[in-house]
């Protein structure tokens, strides 16, 4: 089959999508082939070896979490699965962007009727990312959320579920990301120099809690605010977060069946969009992760094997 392998730390040029052999199902565990996998900015950060304290890579190394296919294989003793069904789950063993990939039945959830394959795909990280990060603010209706980066794959989900709270949103995006976030009921303020005083305006001078997706310098400036630090959550700046006392909830406090399938049955209900900025065959990674690396997608970046 097909995969992405790295054989060393570096930049794009280091992806490859090599021959490997095709993996087998052991106990509990299914073959699925692979219809959609969502890429990460964390997988760039590990492949060029930022993270290699936190999650060092094995060399040769693959890539991907989020994954979504069709079951192909099942090995013994599998529960609530079988061959032909359609599912959508994750992995930890950075392998989900090849053509198959074998996932543990308890990582996995059934494909609600209706949710298009790409979505299914690039769920897992982003979802329940943006699902701990609200979690871990606890917004109410009587509450003001601001979220940076909130057009981003975590960001557009996290304005989403915060306003499914009843909490009044501020979404920190581009101007071209404005008219979406305001179709969400999020009230867009534009990032850069002046974003302090332009959050207290949109605010009327009050922060309750504040939901950091980008890093650099955000919750600084939630203190600055006025926001508690136990009501601020960064999923990029643990330094800053440890400094102050913040919360960093992210994608491992909420990693589970449970809270994916509740957030695919809301996406196929069409409660909960997840916006997908653009889709790339498996053979085109490089350009997959050379648009991610500009940081300015709307949404979610899907590989196609």
């Amino acid at each position: 089959m097909q995969a992405v392998r790295f054989h060393e730390y570096g930049g794009i040029d280091v992806l490859r999508v090599e021959e490997v052999e095709r993996p087998v199902p052991g106990p509990g565990q299914v073959l699925v082939e692979v219809r959609a996998a969502g890429i990460q900015p964390g997988e760039a950060h590990i492949r060029t070896g930022a993270l290699h304290e936190r999650w060092p890579a094995a060399f040769p190394s693959g890539q991907g979490s989020d994954l979504a296919g069709v079951v192909v294989e099942a090995g013994p003793h599998v529960r609530g699965f079988a061959v032909g069904d359609e599912v959508l789950g994750f992995t930890h063993r950075r392998a989900s962007h090849a053509q198959f990939v074998v996932v543990d039945d308890v990582n996995l959830v059934s494909r609600p009727a209706g949710l298009a394959w790409d979505v299914a795909g690039a769920l897992y990280v982003a979802g329940t990312t943006a699902y701990a990060t609200v979690f871990a603010v606890d917004p109410g209706p009587d509450d003001t959320v601001v979220v940076s980066g909130a057009a981003g794959g975590v960001g557009s989900l996290a304005v989403q579920l915060a306003r499914r709270r009843g909490a009044t949103v501020i979404g920190l995006a581009s101007e071209r990301n404005h008219t979406w976030l305001k179709d969400h009921g999020v009230l867009p303020v534009e990032y850069g120099p002046g974003v302090a005083e332009r959050i207290r305006q949109a605010s009327g001078g009050r922060v309750d809690a504040f939901i950091d997706t980008y890093g650099d310098g955000y919750v600084a400036l939630a203190v600055e605010l006025g926001v508690r630090p136990e009501r601020i959550d960064t999923i990029r700046d643990w330094q800053a977060a440890a400094k102050v006392g913040a919360r960093t909830y992210g994608e491992g406090a909420a990693a589970c069946a449970v809270v994916l399938g509740e957030l695919a049955r809301l996406a196929a209900r069409g409660q909960l969009e997840v916006p997908i900025a653009r889709t790339y065959p498996l053979e085109q990674v490089r350009d997959a992760f050379r648009e991610l690396e500009q940081q300015h997608t709307h949404g979610k970046i899907v590989l196609q094997p």
